[in-house]
């Protein structure tokens, strides 16, 4: 199976709690008004890897440095691209990663999405911070954490799957610029 990537950054502190790996789907349909990844946005560009070779490259990363605490997926939309890198949210997991996924799409959106794609719902079960939502320019906010604008949210997937409501994730520690 392939995965077609815009790029990896090996060491973020912004993209999710503590020091990650990010990997940048390639194509989105969102097309947001001051997107910070504009180059993500044709799907015909990027280049493509198998999720073999992806997830041999992670692991390398990881275990050249133990400080690495997860990995995140961002983009362009990821959960184009979910059946892959549900995939490989599982095989990351299983080495005791967390991941945290970004999506333009809200949680009630990719939950119905699932309905008649799989590859959502496994990427969705993998996630242990989804941060949904398009950005908005006119809700831009620095201030937060892991996000650009006000109305996208940081949901706690497994304790959202848990109780059927949306939970979301906080950690004091985890205020930006305080």
């Amino acid at each position: 199976m392939e995965i077609r990537l815009a790029g990896i950054t090996e060491e973020s502190i912004v993209d999710g709690p503590g020091l990650r790996l990010v990997v940048f789907a390639q194509g989105c349909p969102h097309h947001c008004q001051g997107c910070h990844n504009p180059d993500t946005h044709d799907v015909n560009s990027g280049y493509t890897i198998t999720l073999t070779d992806l997830f041999g490259y992670i692991e390398q990363r990881f275990a050249g440095n133990k400080i690495l605490r997860g990995v995140t997926f961002s983009g362009g939309e990821p959960f184009l691209q979910a059946e892959p890198l549900g995939c490989l949210a599982e095989r990351l997991k299983a080495l005791g990663l967390d991941i945290v996924c970004y999506s333009g799409f809200t949680f009630e959106q990719l939950g119905a999405m699932a309905i008649t794609n799989t590859g959502v719902g496994q990427l969705l079960r993998q996630t242990d911070i989804l941060i949904d939502g398009l950005y908005r320019a006119n809700e831009r906010d620095l201030g937060l954490a892991f996000r650009g604008s006000r109305n996208q949210r940081l949901i706690d997937i497994a304790a959202t799957l848990a109780t059927g409501q949306i939970t979301l994730w906080e950690d004091a520690s985890q205020k930006r610029w305080a």
